[in-house]
């Protein structure tokens, strides 16, 4: 696919973990810094986590330091946003972001 398309979205009950996937068939994506946002219910997107081309730095908002971890495989094109220990503040749509591109967005909802 051209665009960025994200998977791995679900219901998990809090303490959980979830996966989310973002790809796309461009390499052009290789080059560029990628992000992960969200947005809540009624709330603004915010940034979640950022990883540069080469994968040697990355960052993490603060609600999620310490249990979300960003990374990607640039052989399958894709950018990885791994989530654990799941807060149900952490229920959102998560997008996918680069180069001025975003995806369409995959639910995450955290619930007992």
């Amino acid at each position: 696919q051209d665009r960025l398309v994200e998977s791995g979205g679900g219901l998990v009950q809090p303490g959980g973990s979830l996966r989310l996937s973002c790809a796309s068939s461009r390499s052009i994506f290789r080059l560029a810094t990628m992000a992960w946002y969200r947005q809540a219910p009624g709330k603004q997107r915010e940034l979640v986590a950022t990883i540069t081309p080469d994968g040697d730095r990355t960052t993490v908002a603060d609600s999620v330091k310490g249990r979300f971890t960003i990374s990607r495989d640039h052989a399958w094109n894709a950018v990885y946003l791994q989530m654990d220990n799941l807060k149900i503040e952490d229920t959102a749509v998560y997008y996918c972001f680069g180069r001025g591109e975003w995806g369409q967005g995959t639910q995450v909802r955290v619930s007992s």
